[in-house]
């Protein structure tokens, strides 16, 4: 089978690692894979040309224009199953035949309409989880899946304690709430928290830049920004992780990471992340909630500095979730049980 992936966003993103990752598992399977992007940016682009994949690069610099440049040329190249990657692939293209519509972020306000008018046509929209399914009534559940993190953290100190953040530095990621978290527990005395941040303000507007600068400042020389990195390079050097968004998440692909490295782990409430570490998960806080969040952080510290039991069992679990439901070759496997409840159906 012929698959077009058309991106969301031809700079690297969540959406687009995940565009990826679904191309080597349609590769994987034998099928012939072309990727398509902008021009510019052509992060995406490059990506794909050094992992061999073929690509087609639209003429357009902007997102009006690309979204005419693949509308135009779907019309001219009907064949062949057209995966769009996203709300802006999918809008361009709607009403076509023989495509998928693939949602990684909940569609708000305008975009509600917009993903209405979207998926008509389409063979199958897919969310990332269950709890993203129940937002989008007819939806069909391909959960996200990562790569094995292979990493070891540093040796738990005295009076220290590392913690963690990746991600986008934002109001909707939480960094304001991390901070401030860590300010009160700086404020109990006895322990040192210091924060590592590791990812880059992208998409993210200035208000709200400068609430989560005017947050961080506070922690003084308690933070490391590391900027981009990957998270192998971050978790060898953090006692645990803190994914504390206030957004709903249709996934977590940073929880996912940790699992699979066994990080410490204290994730919100938002949105699929209880999802995906799981039911009964002991380091879950209400998000948004300071103390509920230092109390988490606190607490986990404690075991890691105790004979660490829960911890140990947590992480193994994790590992095994991670493995069963969220590794390279799970996601190989729905994707090949999804191509094959496709065959036939397209024109």
């Amino acid at each position: 089978m012929k698959i077009f992936f058309a991106t969301n966003n031809s700079d690297m993103g969540g959406g687009e690692v995940m565009l990826l990752n679904l191309a080597r598992a349609a590769r994987s399977l034998g099928h012939q894979v072309t990727i398509i992007a902008q021009t510019q940016p052509d992060e995406l682009i490059e990506a794909a040309r050094d992992e061999g994949f073929t690509t087609l690069a639209l003429p357009a610099t902007n997102r009006k224009a690309y979204m005419a440049q693949l509308r135009a040329w779907r019309r001219r190249n009907p064949q062949g199953l057209l995966w769009c990657n996203g709300l802006v692939p999918s809008l361009a293209t709607a009403g076509m035949k023989n495509r998928i519509v693939h949602l990684h972020q909940m569609p708000v306000g305008k975009q509600i309409y917009a993903y209405q008018l979207a998926k008509r046509g389409s063979l199958e929209v897919l969310v990332p989880s269950h709890f993203t399914a129940s937002q989008l009534p007819g939806s069909r559940v391909l959960e996200n899946w990562v790569g094995e993190v292979a990493s070891q953290g540093p040796a738990l100190e005295e009076k220290i304690l590392r913690v963690g953040f990746l991600g986008r530095p934002s109001l909707i990621k939480g960094t304001q709430t991390l901070a401030a978290a860590l300010q009160e527990l700086k404020a109990e005395g006895g322990t040192r928290y210091q924060l590592l941040l590791g990812g880059e303000a992208k998409f993210v507007d200035e208000a709200s830049q400068d609430k989560v600068q005017q947050a961080l400042a506070a922690l003084d020389q308690d933070l490391t920004l590391l900027g981009w990195v990957e998270p192998a390079a971050l978790f060898s050097q953090v006692d645990l992780l803190v994914v504390p968004s206030e957004v709903p998440e249709t996934f977590g692909l940073v929880a996912a990471e940790a699992m699979s490295a066994k990080v410490p782990l204290v994730i919100s409430d938002a949105g699929a992340l209880p999802e995906v570490v799981g039911e009964g998960y002991p380091w879950v806080y209400p998000q948004g909630d300071v103390q509920q969040l230092a109390q988490a952080i606190r607490s986990l510290e404690e075991d890691l500095r105790g004979l660490g039991l829960e911890t140990g069992m947590a992480l193994e679990n994790n590992y095994w979730r991670w493995y069963e439901n969220y590794s390279p070759q799970a996601g190989k496997e729905r994707v090949k049980a999804l191509l094959d409840s496709l065959e036939g159906r397209g024109d």
